[in-house]
């Protein structure tokens, strides 16, 4: 035992010697600098690139055998040396060999640091980047790279039987860089990125097996070339740090990094704030030969600072799984759960095609039962409503498709609060295209509209996304002309219940149709109180101001309903109401259309009655007063009539017309008026004549049938009803003057015909029968 540990010790002493007598040889007669030509010469051979080493050669031996090289550049083949800024440089590179492997016969490297890298990646206006012929040329000549690198009694692993040279082994211990820089400039679009305070570090890398890997850097990104060097503050600034296990197939192409852990802290010039962003993933696949990029368990957290997502940093978080293969121009986006405060839960799948040139997707949507009130706080776009509720319960599924320019639900089934939408719906990301079919069980309009008694300055939806065109119109006006004038338009919605202003419609269809600045009402019906509603209209908005044109049709509606449905107030008016018309205007707001209308309305109500007032009650008592006697009847409160018409000429919003007529049992009335939009003031002046019928309202004496008894009504459509008619004793008065004349010469010339009868014998006798006649006709023409 004594004697073997004593060989033991020599040979341990004469490996030693052995060892100290290398070093010796090496440092004394070996000069590394002789190596600088070679490496020279084999970069270029095999990638091209003109080589400068201005910095020495060193060797180490202690703690670990290794060679320096310090102060290197490096050029593009069409580069021009040493006047063009250098493709690649580095202030120091130092590459270390395990001693002990190399007892055993193998090649461990123990540690590669790069210090100061510098590399200069540039696109030109083609869009061809100036790495692509580097990296053409080495995958042309990397066998013949591998031969001339590895060392000529090497091989790639463990020689078969023990014999041969030495062993590989490719197992770095540590690989580290430190303080590198990479700077992408694109001529095409202008923009430059650099990556600053470039670090990496790995540990046990090992083609065959995971390692450990980590990187952090400064992104700064510029808007336009040469920021820099005017020192303008750069558009986006982000600490960026990056780790996991990578798993390097280098033979078949295929990298891996399990554990992935991705941080950034970005600034943006015109933001204040922070920007967080965490993304992380069990798996990160790449197949550089099938061109493939995968993740599986996608996890991304961030934290977003901007004004228009609200006074506070907006949180939000998403889970998914990506597939995507780049050489097919595919993605898919799976299992897609996107969850933020105040309950926001949207789910769904994303297929992309086409994704480097013309990205078009297709999927499915699904948005969780939420409240939408807390998120327009949020971006101060909550507008008064009426209803405090509204909003509070949104929920939609749908599958969706489009591309950059579009948007579309193709299957939308929209719940909103107590209303439910089925149908398509497609929109212009531009804002400039609205196309939809929807179908809808109920709809409160009024509960999303402001109170009728609000003052207050009403926030609008403009500073949510996808609409603000919409919302660019000035406070006060009807619709967004300027939006509509470039909005192409298609649309129909069914509904089968409608509030609106107070008024409920049902079994609505609705359908527009617009482009060019032309938006058209093609078809509108509704039930409306026991009635029909039917419009067409055209909207031009190419005009200044611009111009409406509506032809409503009104049929059968009950006129006591809608006159309650608007106020509290009864009905001064009870009937059936139909009507049609033609109407024209110009203006954007509620005064100019009514002060510029124009147009034509006919209009007709059957089966009526004037409430709290009766014609007849009065006509009736003005005939017993004036033939000497009193009326015992008792009358209705109201004025029933069987129907009431008359056609009504519009002109700068005033309504006028000369044909009014209302049929009263036993009455007729007939007059003209004339109302004023604007100002809601009207005049009426009728005359009412009792006719000798069954049903007359009184029995009179014929002679007076044909006096026509004035009605007067003036007032304003917001006074009392109650006060608006009256009998006009002074035109009445006037009329019994005139009927009192003519029944007093009636009368007188009846009397003079009498005595004047016997003596008109006697000259018919001498003058001839023809000629008596004439005088009697005469005579009698004087007192008519």
């Amino acid at each position: 035992m004594r004697r073997l540990f004593s060989i033991l010790l020599a040979a341990v002493g004469i490996l030693a010697v052995l060892a100290v007598a290398a070093v010796v040889y090496v440092t004394t007669f070996f000069d590394p600098e002789d190596l600088k030509p070679r490496l020279i010469e084999v970069v270029r051979d095999q990638s091209g690139l003109e080589l400068a080493l201005e910095g020495p050669l060193t060797w180490s031996f202690y703690p670990r055998l290794g060679v320096g090289v310090e102060k290197a550049d490096a050029w593009l083949p069409e580069q021009s040396v040493r006047e063009d800024e250098s493709f690649l440089a580095f202030r120091r590179a130092e590459v270390s060999l395990a001693f002990a492997p190399l007892l055993r016969g193998e090649i461990a490297i123990d540690g590669m640091t790069l210090e100061g890298m510098r590399l200069n990646l540039e696109r030109d206006e083609t869009g061809r980047g100036n790495w692509e012929t580097l990296m053409e040329r080495l995958a042309e000549r990397s066998e013949a790279a591998e031969e001339v690198l590895a060392p000529a009694n090497a091989t790639a692993g463990p020689v078969p039987g023990g014999q041969g040279g030495l062993a590989v082994a490719l197992n770095i211990a540590s690989v580290e860089v430190r303080d590198g820089e990479v700077s992408y400039r694109d001529l095409n679009s202008g923009h430059e990125l650099r990556l600053e305070a470039l670090g990496i570090t790995g540990s046990n890398v090992n083609p065959r097996s995971a390692f450990p890997i980590r990187t952090t850097f400064r992104l700064i990104g510029h808007d336009d070339l040469g920021l820099e060097d005017r020192e303008e503050p750069p558009r986006l600034t982000s600490d960026v740090s990056l780790e996991g296990r990578a798993t390097l197939g280098l033979a078949e192409r295929r990298y891996q990094l399990e554990n992935l852990s991705l941080s950034t802290t970005s600034r943006f010039a015109e933001v204040e704030g922070e920007q967080k962003l965490t993304l992380k993933g069990g798996q990160l696949s790449l197949d550089a030969v099938e061109r493939r990029l995968r993740l599986e368990e996608g996890f991304l957290e961030a934290t977003l600072n901007h004004t228009a997502l609200g006074a506070s940093p907006l949180p939000f978080s998403l889970a998914f799984s990506m597939e995507t293969d780049l050489a097919e121009e595919t993605a898919r986006l799976r299992d897609l759960e996107l969850s933020s405060e105040h309950g926001l839960g949207l789910s769904g799948n994303l297929n992309v095609v086409g994704l480097l040139e013309a990205p078009a997707y297709d999927g499915q949507l699904r948005l969780a039962p939420t409240s939408l009130r807390p998120w327009l706080e949020r971006f101060d776009s909550l507008p008064a409503m009426a209803d405090a509720d509204a909003l509070t319960d949104v929920a939609l599924t749908s599958p969706l498709r489009g591309d950059l320019s579009q948007l579309e639900l193709s299957g939308l089934t929209l719940v909103l609060d107590d209303s439910t939408f089925t149908g398509r719906l497609a929109a212009g990301l531009d804002g400039q295209m609205l196309d939809f079919e929807l179908q809808g069980d109920r709809l409160n309009l009024d509960a999303y509209l402001p109170p009728a008694d609000s003052q207050s300055e009403i926030p609008s939806l403009a500073g949510l996304p996808g609409i603000a065109r919409a919302h660019a119109a000035e406070p006060g006006t009807l619709v967004p002309a300027e939006w509509l004038a470039e909005l192409a338009l298609d649309g129909q919605l069914r509904l089968g219940w409608l509030a609106m202003a107070g008024l409920e419609f049902r079994d609505v269809d609705l359908a527009l149709q617009g482009a060019d600045g032309r938006q058209r009402l093609t078809h509108f019906t509704s039930g409306f109180y026991e009635g029909d509603l039917a419009a067409e209209g055209v909207l031009d908005l190419v005009r200044d101001p611009i111009h409406w044109q509506l032809t409503p049709r009104i049929e059968r509606v009950r006129t006591d309903e809608v006159f309650e449905a608007l106020g509290d107030e009864e009905a001064p008016l009870r009937g059936r109401l139909s009507a049609d018309g033609e109407l024209t205007s110009r203006g954007n707001t509620w005064p100019e259309l009514k002060r510029h209308l124009d147009g034509r309305i006919a209009a007709r109500i059957d089966d009526g009655a004037i409430l709290d007032v009766n014609v007849s009650r009065e006509l009736c008592t003005a005939v017993a007063t004036l033939e000497g006697r009193e009326t015992s009847r008792d009358w209705h409160p109201d004025t029933r009539f069987d129907r009431a018409d008359a056609t009504f000429v519009i002109r700068d919003g005033t309504l006028e017309s000369d044909d009014l007529q209302l049929i009263i049992p036993g009455i007729d009335l007939g007059g003209e008026g004339w109302l004023d939009l604007t100002s809601e003031r009207f005049e009426l002046r009728a005359a009412a004549r009792l006719v000798d019928t069954a049903d007359a309202a009184c029995r009179v004496n014929p002679r007076l049938e044909r006096v026509p008894f004035p009605v007067r009504c003036e007032g304003s459509l917001s006074g009392d009803s109650a006060e608006w008619c009256r009998f006009d004793r002074e035109a009445f008065q006037s009329v019994i003057g005139e009927a009192l004349r003519d029944e007093l010469g009636r009368r007188a010339g009846e009397e003079v015909e009498r005595r004047l009868e016997g003596a008109l014998e006697g000259l018919d006798e001498r003058l001839g029968e023809g000629g008596g006649r004439e005088l009697r006709d005469a005579l009698r023409g004087l007192f008519d």
